[in-house]
């Protein structure tokens, strides 16, 4: 079964720290790019990072530069997203995605297109 699984989302203060995971299974990740993206109640889903399939390149939306930091561990087919200073506007749900064949500079554009595996999502909640 082709799918992904986030993990690592909680309830952390202002200021805090997570690490997301996204595992992927039933199909060759190596070969896929890899984006996170969050949907914060009422409002729009939205790119947040992207990583080419070799972890050689990545991309960030402007908010999250410096706080958020996105790899990947193709040997554990995994992707990260590590959140640095979190703040109340990080509440959301995040989600990961997967493409093999849409590069990072469209996957984190301003219109997300169509990706071939989504994840169910993980929720992180930033409050004192």
């Amino acid at each position: 079964q082709v799918q992904l699984v986030e993990s690592g989302g909680g309830l952390v203060q202002p200021g805090g720290s997570l690490r997301l995971s996204c595992i992927a299974s039933g199909f060759t990740v190596d070969y896929y790019q890899i984006g996170w993206f969050r949907q914060a109640p009422g409002k729009e889903r939205e790119v947040v990072s992207c990583i080419s399939s070799n972890g050689g390149s990545t991309r960030y939306t402007e908010s999250v530069k410096g706080r958020f930091t996105i790899s990947r561990d193709n040997a554990k087919k995994t992707a990260y997203l590590q959140i640095n200073n979190l703040k109340p506007e990080d509440t959301a749900t995040y989600f990961c995605a997967a493409d093999k064949w849409i590069n990072i500079q469209t996957m984190c554009g301003p219109h997300t297109p169509y990706l071939e595996v989504w994840g169910q999502g993980t929720p992180v909640t930033v409050s004192s």
